[in-house]
């Protein structure tokens, strides 16, 4: 029994369980995993090259049948501050000095790409069964072209006034983001990251305010918050973080670790990694430097800086510097396969809402 299916009719689903398109950590095997069992995979595109891509796309066709989701970026690039980049490094330079480092070997660039003409090739190419956006939407010549390969727009909003903006463009549903939720805030209409809402109090206003199905995210990891959820009015959900712990994602061995202590008062909202507030475990890097910092560099210029000081402290076996992406729901999370949970997700939901 599912409440609504207005999306699993829409996106073509079993169940109406969709998985975070979480870059870094999920690649074509969760995707697989998530698909084949009934839900909707996703494959996170923003840090990954054209070609990566289209070699994940084609692993993901050739091993499941199931919907799969394409998702992007939609950031306007910062125009670079030379000063602000130095004023970064000199904030670094204490921990390059450190691990040995020399500050004017760092790279730079921005290591995040927003949606473009060239992905824009990629959805024409493969036609994943749905689209979605990060950051609000592209521009509405894109958007026409995503539309006409026949996928299913959906995109993250933070605020009852995001949520009408995405119907208002073209999205066949929407992703409601509580403050719950781990990784980066979808937020691209409201900068004041204090006021958004939770998972609890936006979920039932988006879905007063729109006519498309909502997408409940944000510190759901277990049947009881997927319960909650359809109570409150969603048609499906969107889980991030309990899949991290899972075989199939691509966590590194101390993200997996910090996930494994996790509790209910050890995330925050920072943008010392990327300079976009995300919400991660607490360390080293994320207390001393933030949570949140003025000299950070507009999102995503800051990632650049602390790459070489990540890569020194994993090659120590630390997670100092690391961005340990989780939502507030972590630890209830529990490691098993993917494909596993998202059955148990959905027949928990079901057994608390029969009851």
């Amino acid at each position: 029994m599912i409440p609504d299916n207005r999306i699993t009719d829409l996106l073509g689903m079993e169940l109406p369980i969709l998985l975070a398109p979480m870059a870094g950590a999920a690649g074509s095997e969760l995707a697989i995993a998530v698909s084949s069992a009934g839900g909707l995979g996703a494959l996170p595109c923003a840090m990954l090259s054209a070609e990566k891509i289209r070699t994940e796309m084609g692993i993901i066709r050739q091993r499941t049948d199931g919907p799969v989701n394409l998702n992007f970026f939609c950031h306007v690039p910062p125009v670079p501050d030379p000063g602000n980049e130095a004023a970064w490094r000199d904030r670094l330079r204490p921990y390059y000095a450190e691990f040995g480092i020399d500050p004017d070997t760092a790279p730079a660039g921005a290591g995040r790409n927003p949606f473009s003409a060239e992905s824009c090739a990629i959805v024409e190419e493969f036609r994943p069964e749905v689209v979605s956006f990060h950051f609000g939407l592209p521009d509405e010549a894109l958007m026409e072209r995503v539309k006409a390969t026949g996928a299913k727009v959906i995109a993250s909003a933070t605020t009852v006034a995001e949520a009408r903006f995405l119907e208002e463009r073209g999205c066949d549903a929407i992703i409601a983001q509580g403050a719950e939720a781990g990784g980066h805030r979808g937020v691209f209409l409201e900068a004041d990251i204090a006021t958004q809402p939770g998972t609890l109090a936006l979920v039932p206003q988006v879905v007063d305010a729109v006519s498309v199905p909502v997408i409940a995210a944000g510190g759901i990891a277990d049947g009881r918050g997927v319960a909650a959820c359809f109570v409150l009015g969603a048609s499906a959900v969107q889980v991030g973080t309990a899949y991290l712990s899972s075989p199939e994602a691509l966590t590194s061995e101390g993200h997996r670790e910090a996930l494994a202590r996790a509790r209910d008062d050890r995330t925050v909202l920072t943008n010392v990694f990327t300079g976009r507030p995300a919400r991660g475990l607490l360390n080293r890097f994320v207390s001393e430097v933030g949570p949140m910092s003025d000299v950070a560099p507009e999102f995503p210029l800051a990632t650049a800086g602390v790459g070489p000081l990540r890569a020194a402290a994993e090659a120590a076996g630390l997670s100092d510097f690391s961005p340990l992406w989780a939502g507030q729901a972590a630890a209830l999370s529990a490691p098993m396969e993917a494909g596993e949970l998202t059955v148990k997700l959905m027949r928990d939901a079901q057994r608390l809402l029969q009851s």
